[in-house]
């Protein structure tokens, strides 16, 4: 089946079956690998990507699904809010292995998007979904702040 995805700005038309994950054919059709295989269950938040601006898990979501809205993947994200997290997942030195933090990124810019100064019970429901097996968490949390702070500044 031909669908038709707008990819990062532009327009991909991939041969795949209607039920396919999105996950699989950003990774193995568009050769977007950015967004990790973590545990196909959308529990564990690796996958995670922007419908529409907002923060989902690709694992689950059939490709069909996703057809005619706006998908943004990490190699994608960008404006005021990426730059903020991106800058203090730097500055902090957030990632320890990595695996995860792709979809910890793409959860933190949504949250910034809708709310610009989150408090840590707002951190903590934003990013509830993702998992990070190294326990960076009060690093994110701190980068998250540190991100925030310097949109406001």
């Amino acid at each position: 089946m031909s669908i038709k995805l707008q990819v990062n700005g532009q327009v991909k038309t991939v041969d795949v079956e209607a039920d396919t994950p999105l996950l699989w054919v950003l990774r193995d059709e568009l050769m977007l690998t950015g967004s990790k295989f973590g545990c196909g269950m959308a529990q564990c938040g690796a996958c995670t990507v922007h419908i529409n601006g907002i923060a989902q898990r690709s694992c689950v979501l059939p490709v069909s699904a996703a057809e005619n809205m706006q998908i943004t993947t990490i190699e994608g994200v960008a404006g005021k809010e990426a730059q903020a997290i991106q800058q203090a997942w730097q500055a902090l030195d957030v990632p320890q292995c990595g695996y995860c933090q792709s979809g910890q990124v793409m959860s933190a810019v949504s949250l910034l998007k809708t709310t610009p100064k989150p408090s840590d019970a707002d951190i903590d429901q934003a990013m509830a979904g993702n998992v990070c097996r190294c326990a960076t968490y009060a690093r994110i949390r701190q980068a998250i702040h540190q991100a925030a702070d310097t949109m406001e500044a």
